[in-house]
């Protein structure tokens, strides 16, 4: 590696130190990113999961009434789709769980 590329790295990593330095520094509430909620996030994916599962149990109910709008097809794609995202939330559960279970067992 030549000089020159030696001193662009040093000058890199000296402007990330300081930057890391100057967010060390920032008050708790301007730390956070915008739209970086975590709970928000989490919170949106449940009503979403929510949303797909009365989504799919209004088609299921409107062919099972007969209606002409809606295809066999169409039901069962919306339960599968309601399904996958329902066994997604759960595994994303068990995760969160297991996660906090790790961090209660830590020594102190």
């Amino acid at each position: 590696m030549s000089n020159m590329g030696i001193n662009q790295v040093l000058a890199q990593m000296r402007t990330v130190t300081t930057q890391m330095q100057g967010a060390s520094t920032l008050p708790a509430s301007e730390k956070s990113v915008p739209g970086a909620d975590f709970g928000q996030m989490l919170k949106n994916s449940i009503e979403n999961v929510n949303e797909l599962q009365k989504n799919s149990a209004a088609m299921s109910r409107s062919f099972e009434l007969g209606e002409d709008n809606v295809d066999l097809a169409q039901v069962m794609i919306a339960s599968q789709k309601s399904n996958i995202s329902f066994q997604a939330m759960v595994q994303v559960r068990n995760k969160l769980v297991d996660a906090y279970k790790d961090v209660m067992n830590m020594p102190i």
